[in-house]
């Protein structure tokens, strides 16, 4: 057999190869995860109390495009305060994925400043690395901490939570993931707010895997 011929049927055996893979990947669709909905995520975690969750809008919600969603204010007894959002998504396939604050709060009229990234402790005693900026709107400056989490990661890089959705989709049949964000108002100093972010950011790792399923 001609080298010509061999390098055509390796091909032609690649493509069918490939083409068989797509379409069995289409026809299973995505693996079924078990989750608790967002709506009952505790009260309490660790020192932090809640205060009240808000609703998003209708407008917001077709932009976000989550399947579920909690925005909730919580307390501390030290009159720490803070607002913690989660918006998960049981598919990426379509299309729907999460916002990156970089992309979304610009044009809601904030300004990111001090970037950096922060070490969350994890309750089987890792770590993972999260982003930090201060963001101000007027008058009003917070510290802000998110990171992306789904299917047992938890990354800072917006850029590797896709390329590991892609590699999870195909190994797993999974492409489900959440952004996970922490902010709290800057009243004193930065580095209290962040503290006080960590806190919380620590506090909620312990409960995140029952609506984010590793």
């Amino acid at each position: 057999m001609k080298t010509s011929s061999i390098r055509f049927t390796v091909l032609l055996v690649a493509i069918l190869g490939v083409g068989v893979l797509v379409n069995t990947w289409a026809f299973l669709g995505e693996a079924h995860v078990d989750r608790k909905p967002l709506s009952v995520f505790p009260d309490q975690i660790g020192a932090w109390q809640k205060s009240g969750d808000q609703v998003l809008d209708g407008p917001t919600l077709e932009v976000l495009r989550a399947s579920d969603y909690l925005l909730r204010d919580f307390h501390r007894a030290d009159g720490a305060t803070a607002n913690f959002y989660v918006g998960y998504y049981a598919s990426q396939r379509d299309g729907s994925s999460y916002h990156s604050p970089l992309n979304c709060l610009p044009g809601s009229g904030w300004m990111l400043s001090e970037p950096g990234k922060v070490s969350i402790a994890k309750p089987n005693g890792s770590n993972f690395i999260a982003n930090k900026y201060v963001i101000q709107n007027g008058d009003y400056r917070s510290l802000m901490i998110y990171w992306y989490q789904g299917r047992g990661r938890s990354v800072a890089s917006e850029y590797w939570g896709k390329i590991y959705t892609v590699i999870d989709s195909v190994r797993l049949r999974r492409s489900d993931g959440a952004l996970v964000r922490v902010t709290v108002p800057i009243s004193g100093s930065e580095q209290t707010a962040l503290a006080a972010a960590t806190d919380l950011a620590v506090a909620a790792t312990s409960a995140l895997p029952e609506f984010v399923p590793d």
